[in-house]
C-alpha cells in the first residue's frame, strides 16, 4: 500500500479520451477534482466542449460500424485481456480510488476485482448473445430470433462506485457489440478514464468508446438530441434519471436507469444478534453509507429489538475513521462537504424529533469531509431519515410486531432497489422474497450485485437490468427473419 504522498505525486493529468484519443488542456476551461480526506485540490480537469462531443459523436458513429462487425469471439478478445489488465495493476487502480473517492485501501483492491469480474464476464457472456429458431409453419420455412447490438449508447455514471459503475457500462455495452461515450462522473474522472485508457491499449478499436468529463447536463442534452445515439444508461438519482429517461423516451431511445434505493433490513427474532449487527455494520458502513443499495432502514422485531440496536451501535463505534491509505482506517470520508451537510440536516431533524442516537451522530472535528458512523434508534414514519435516503454513513433501526407488520414497512417507499431479510426461518424467507417489492431481495448475506447477476430496481428505483445476460440484452434489439 502507498502512502498518500506517494499516490498524490504519481496522480494522473485529466484529459477527454475521445475515440481512442486523450486531449489535455488546449485552451479548456479547468475545474478542480477535490480529495475528500482533506478537501484539497488533486488535479484539474478541462472541461468538455461542444466540439468535443461532436467529435466523440461522430467517433462513437464510426466505431459502432467496426465493432458490430467484429465477431463475438474477436471482441471477447479485448474485453478479456482488459479483464487481466485491470488485475495486474490493480494498484495502480486502487490507488485512484483511495485519492478520488476516500475509500479504506482493502475497499479499493476489492473494487478492483469487481470491476475486472465485469469484464471477464461480458466477454464471455458476449460470446453467447444466443437467438433462436422457431418451428415454421411451413415445411420448407425457417423462422429466425436474432439478437443484434443496438448502436451507439450514452452513458452516465455516479461518483460512488468509480470503478465498477462505469466497467458495467462500457463492458455491459461493448461486449453487446455497440459503441459508448462514457460521461465520467466529475468528482472521480481518472478512475473511468484509467479503464478506458487500459481498454484501447488492449486493442479496442478507434472510436468504440469515448470518456468525456465537464457539463452533465450540456453532455446528456447533447448525447440524448443526436440522432447517433440509440440508448442511454445511467446510474444515480431518480429525479435526474427521471428527467434523462423523459428526454430518451421522447426521441425513442431506450432508457436503462439504476436509480435510489433506501434499503429494509428484516431482522426477525430468530437470528444470532450480534453476529447479525456486526455483520449489518460491515455492509451499512461500506463506503461510508454511500452506496445505492445500502442496509439502512433496519425493522428488527420487538424481542431483539434493544439487544441488536445496542450492538449496531458499538459496532458503528469500533469502526476508525481516516485517510484511505492507513492500516487503521475501516471508514473514510464522504465525497464532498455537501454530503456531509446532507447528513447533519437528517440526524438534526433527528434530534428535533426526541429519537435516540447511540453511537455517532456528528461531523469528525479534522480536515476532510468526515462524519462519524452513526445509529438513529426508533425512528418514526415522519421523520426525514425514514423517508430520505441519506447515502452516507447513518443506519436506522425501529422496532415491528408481525410478519405483516414488517413488509408494510419494508414496502412503504416508493423507491425498491435492494432490500435484505435475515431469519434461520426458511418459511419466513421464502414469504419475504415474494412479497417484498423490490429489483433485489437478499437474505441472510449482504451482497447484492456481481457480474453474473442482473442489477436494477423497481417502481422508482428505475427499470431494466445492468449484469448477468439481462445486461447483456439490455444493450441489444431482438429481430425475427423468416426464411424460405
Amino acid at each position: 500500500m502507498p502512502t498518500r504522498s506517494e499516490a498524490i505525486a504519481q496522480y494522473p493529468e485529466i484529459g477527454q479520451l475521445i475515440g481512442g484519443q486523450f486531449e489535455v488542456g488546449n485552451g479548456r476551461s479547468e475545474a478542480d477534482v477535490l480529495d475528500p480526506t482533506t478537501g484539497e485540490a488533486l488535479g484539474q480537469y478541462p472541461i468538455a466542449t461542444e466540439e468535443d462531443i461532436s467529435r466523440s459523436l461522430k467517433a462513437a458513429e464510426e466505431g459502432f460500424h467496426i465493432w458490430r462487425k467484429t465477431s463475438a469471439f474477436e471482441r471477447a478478445k479485448v474485453l478479456r485481456k482488459v479483464a487481466d489488465t485491470m488485475r495486474v495493476r490493480k494498484e495502480d487502480l486502487a490507488r485512484l480510488v483511495v485519492l478520488e473517492l476516500g475509500k479504506p485501501w482493502k475497499e479499493a483492491l476489492a473494487e478492483v476485482e469487481q470491476a475486472a469480474g465485469m469484464w471477464e464476464w461480458a466477454a464471455e457472456e458476449g460470446r453467447r448473445a444466443y437467438g433462436r429458431i422457431i418451428p415454421s409453419r411451413e415445411q420448407d420455412g425457417r423462422q429466425l430470433v436474432l439478437r443484434e447490438p443496438i448502436g451507439p449508447i450514452a452513458a452516465f455514471g455516479s461518483w460512488n462506485a468509480p470503478l465498477i459503475t462505469p466497467s458495467r457500462k462500457m463492458a455491459g455495452a461493448m461486449g453487446a457489440g455497440c459503441s459508448i461515450i462514457m460521461k465520467a462522473s466529475e468528482e472521480v474522472p481518472n478512475c473511468a478514464l484509467a479503464i478506458g485508457k487500459i481498454a484501447y491499449e488492449c486493442g479496442l478499436p478507434e472510436g468504440v468508446l469515448s470518456i468525456l468529463v465537464g457539463d452533465a447536463v450540456m453532455i446528456s442534452e447533447r448525447l440524448l438530441d443526436s440522432p447517433i445515439t440509440q440508448g442511454v444508461t445511467f446510474t444515480g438519482s431518480t429525479r435526474v434519471g427521471k428527467l434523462l429517461s423523459e428526454r430518451a423516451v421522447r426521441q425513442m431511445k431506450r432508457p436503462i436507469m439504476e436509480l435510489g434505493g433506501h434499503a429494509p433490513v428484516l431482522v426477525f427474532d430468530d437470528v444470532d444478534v450480534e453476529a447479525t449487527a456486526k455483520a449489518a455494520a460491515t455492509a451499512k458502513f461500506r463506503n461510508s453509507g454511500q452506496v445505492c443499495i445500502s442496509p439502512t432502514r433496519f425493522f428488527v422485531q420487538r424481542g431483539v429489538y434493544e439487544d441488536f440496536t445496542q450492538a449496531l451501535a458499538e459496532a458503528a463505534d469500533r469502526l476508525v475513521l481516516g485517510c484511505g491509505f492507513e492500516d487503521a482506517t475501516t471508514m473514510g470520508p464522504l465525497i464532498d462537504s455537501r454530503r456531509v451537510n446532507a447528513i447533519s440536516e437528517l440526524v438534526e431533524d433527528a434530534r428535533e424529533r426526541g429519537l435516540r442516537i447511540p453511537a455517532g451522530g456528528k461531523a469528525a472535528q479534522r480536515e476532510g469531509y468526515f462524519y462519524e458512523p452513526t445509529v438513529i434508534a426508533d425512528a418514526t414514519t415522519d421523520a426525514k431519515v425514514s423517508n430520505i435516503e441519506p447515502f452516507g454513513p447513518i443506519a436506522v433501526t425501529s422496532p415491528f410486531d408481525s410478519y405483516e407488520d414488517a413488509i408494510i414497512l419494508a414496502n412503504r417507499l416508493p423507491v425498491a432497489l435492494a432490500s435484505y431479510v435475515h431469519s434461520e426461518n426458511v418459511h419466513t424467507v421464502n414469504r419475504a422474497i415474494d412479497d417484498i417489492q423490490a429489483g433485489n431481495v437478499i437474505c441472510n448475506a449482504w451482497r447484492v450485485s456481481l457480474p453474473e447477476t442482473p442489477f436494477g430496481g423497481h417502481k422508482d428505483s428505475g427499470f431494466a437490468s445492468e449484469g448477468g445476460i439481462e445486461g447483456l440484452q439490455a444493450f441489444q434489439n431482438v429481430k425475427y427473419a423468416y426464411m424460405r
